[in-house]
């Protein structure tokens, strides 16, 4: 009897063991530069257990301070970038290649079509590598510093479907400029608009300071929780529209607003999680350091018709510090900080100005963690959290949590 156990122990593992090569065998054939990209390393793994890894990822980080909610995960992961970045440069051989660079080098990985990446964004910088040889354009070499274009980015519009695409030059001068552009929209007509950026400098930036609008208004409209948005080509805006709805859909949920609260968007962007929290609020502010970024949050705020927010450039930390000096009071406070979390002079500000509730949008879990430790230990607990997949088949993680005044 026990050797029966043993030999159907044995043949689960073996069956197992089938199953994971199987499973890797069909990624791998569905994505040839698999291994080297290093974009997507759970593309091997079965959508329910890459969000089973990443639920118990969440609730092992989030543990001291609170259960997590269910995992929200995606009904469609595949091909959900709407905002595709591609690297030009050139193979061994010469030949005209764009991808990304291999993760933590500057190898350029030549990609083709990639699984997390919008069709028509592909479709699009498909064409302009077949074009560039008859425009005699050359793409830059980074090491010598010598050719023209350098990378392309196209955003996709996921509600209107419009398409702008921006060509980063290492130079102001795109010969045959007209001709190129007419002979990219007659391929993709539904191109909405063209804008050459100029990045001059050796960085790892992908847009430089100048930008000049060759074709259409300059800048594409998306529609997110029934507010319409502008899209500059420097404007951060999620690259996943379908589980920005969820993500914000959540932070608001966890914001439980009533109509009479006046809300802080720190870090607010463009102005999206305020804008769309304004019509559940008395009063919206938003802060922001970039000025493009609050120039298009009050075109966004004018377009959609709302009149109970303003914006404002300055450093959040600093402005929450004025607001508790002049004993302006908020209620709550949505914060979504980039992947370094926030500083610490932003969190003594936050807890200086003392919301009710604080909203923390977090797209690294990690230094989350590390700014909840700071914000328990000065009067605030943390309620509930729940985490959202927006960026399926990747190690990503973004993750909302609701603090709330003790």
């Amino acid at each position: 009897m026990q050797e029966n156990r043993k030999q159907n122990l044995e043949q689960r593992d073996q069956k197992r063991q089938d199953t994971k090569k199987q499973e890797q065998k069909r990624q791998e054939q569905a994505c040839p530069v698999f291994k080297k990209c290093g974009g997507c390393r759970y593309l091997d793994l079965s959508y329910e257990k890459q969000l089973k890894k990443k639920e118990e990822q969440l609730r092992a980080l989030l543990k001291p301070f609170c259960r997590t909610e269910s995992f929200i995960g995606m009904e469609q992961p595949l091909h959900y970038r709407h905002k595709v970045n591609a690297t030009f440069g050139r193979d061994r051989k010469g030949n005209v290649i764009s991808g990304t660079y291999k993760e933590g080098t500057h190898f350029l990985v030549s990609v083709d079509t990639c699984l997390l990446e919008n069709e028509k964004a592909d479709d699009i910088i498909r064409t302009i590598r077949r074009l560039l040889p008859s425009f005699k354009i050359k793409t830059y070499d980074e090491d010598t510093g010598y050719g023209l274009l350098r990378h392309v980015l196209i955003r996709v519009s996921h509600a209107t479907g419009q398409i702008m695409v921006v060509l980063v030059l290492s130079s102001p001068i795109l010969p045959s400029k007209n001709n190129f552009v007419k002979a990219l929209r007659k391929e993709h007509p539904e191109i909405s608009t063209v804008v050459v950026n100029v990045n001059d400098k050796k960085t790892s930036m992908v847009l430089g300071e100048k930008e000049q609008v060759v074709y259409g208004p300059g800048y594409i409209e998306d529609t997110l929780c029934g507010k319409t948005f502008k899209i500059s080509p420097k404007s951060f805006y999620q690259v996943n529209p379908v589980q920005t709805e969820k993500l914000y859909g959540k932070a608001l949920e966890y914001a439980d607003l009533t109509g009479k609260e006046t809300v802080l968007d720190a870090y607010c962007g463009t102005g999206t999680i305020g804008l769309i929290a304004s019509d559940r609020a008395k009063k919206v502010i938003g802060v922001e350091l970039n000025k493009d970024a609050v120039k298009d949050a009050i075109v966004n705020a004018k377009r959609n018709g709302v009149k109970n927010a303003q914006f404002y450039q300055k450093d959040a930390g600093e402005f929450m510090v004025q607001l508790a000096e002049s004993g302006d009071r908020v209620d709550v406070v949505f914060m979504d900080p980039p992947r370094s979390g926030s500083s610490e002079q932003f969190l003594a500000s936050l807890v200086r100005l003392s919301p009710e509730k604080v909203v923390y949008v977090s797209c690294n879990p990690e230094t989350m963690v590390r700014d909840l430790k700071y914000l328990t230990a000065r009067g605030y607990f943390v309620k509930k959290a729940v985490g959202i997949d927006m960026f399926p088949n990747t190690v990503e993680i973004e993750a909302v949590a609701l603090l709330v005044r003790k």
